[in-house]
């Protein structure tokens, strides 16, 4: 009786370090943030339930696929709903709430009965739920990073854009931490300590940028210049995903940031645009536009893991 206090706290830090992205950190945190009825679900929320991922997704249609099954759902009103090119029946009703496609849960009930099993010693695409997704916001509180030439502030599109981005990915399934989710002060070492402390399979920063010359737009993505392969990889695929935002790009550069250097594992930083381009700092100030580069960088992350 006397050593129960010990053991629960060895069980307790077993516990800990078993929960990795689940434990608890010193700074802000976004789980998931859904607010959708039981009723209904993402398309995201869907693909999970079935053990399949979004392949493509268009005002038409969306595709849902694992290594054994391909799922074609046609996003009008009672538009037909096809398993490995054979029909299931309809869609049932379609709500779209902030640029996201919403459908009856019954679907999965629906569905599930025509897919095939993964075929033995076939890939099992790991789970999103098994993915510790880092988001950092860049600056904030006493550090309000440049000023746009409409007068607005870095630190909040940084903090606007990045907590879409956490929305979109919890939707899908990651499990999601932000170094911060309020205008306040965080030290770059500390951010970098998040991600390392909660073993970040990502570390994604979001900035928006700034040039003596407003000519120069477009946007850029940052890794260590001693940075894996896999920051590397990760920063290519949210590259490639924020070119369908219509902005230019500048690829991806090096540069030893702190929270790119401090971090153990992949890590890159965003810069969306240019807060000195009249017209980008215009877009980056706009709402919808945030939105469709929060949509850009969680593809890209998406596409990294999938």
């Amino acid at each position: 009786m006397g050593n129960q206090p010990t053991l629960r706290l060895l069980l307790t830090s077993v516990v800990l370090a078993i929960a990795g992205c689940g434990e608890t950190s010193k700074g802000p945190i976004v789980d998931d943030p859904s607010t959708v009825a039981p009723q209904t679900v993402t398309i995201y929320q869907l693909a999970g339930l079935l053990g399949m991922h979004v392949s493509e997704s268009t005002q038409t249609h969306v595709k849902l696929k694992n290594s054994a099954n391909t799922v074609m759902l046609f996003t009008f009103s009672d538009g037909p709903v096809y398993v490995n090119a054979k029909s299931v029946g309809k869609i049932g009703t379609i709500e779209r709430k902030d640029g996201r496609i919403h459908v009856s849960r019954s679907l999965v009930a629906q569905i599930r009965p025509a897919l095939h099993k993964p075929a033995s010693g076939s890939l099992v695409r790991l789970g999103n739920s098994s993915r510790c997704i880092v988001i950092d916001a860049g600056h904030g509180g006493k550090d309000p990073g440049a000023t746009s030439v409409l007068g607005t502030r870095e630190k909040h599109i940084n903090l606007a854009v990045a907590r879409k981005v956490a929305s979109l990915l919890s939707e899908r399934g990651f499990r999601v931490r932000m170094t911060r989710s309020s205008d306040r002060f965080i030290e770059l070492e500390q951010r970098a300590a998040i991600a390392n402390r909660l073993r970040a399979d990502l570390f994604v920063s979001i900035h928006s940028d700034s040039f003596p010359k407003s000519s120069r737009r477009g946007y850029t993505m940052y890794v260590a210049r001693s940075a894996s392969q896999a920051s590397f990889r990760a920063a290519g695929s949210i590259a490639r995903a924020m070119s369908r935002t219509g902005l230019g790009s500048h690829g991806t550069q090096t540069a030893d940031y702190k929270v790119l250097i401090r971090t153990r594992g992949p890590a890159v930083l965003v810069e969306m645009g240019y807060l000195t381009n009249r017209r980008e700092a215009a877009l980056l100030k706009s709402p919808s536009f945030q939105t469709r580069l929060a949509e850009a960088i969680a593809d890209g992350i998406s596409d990294y893991f999938g």
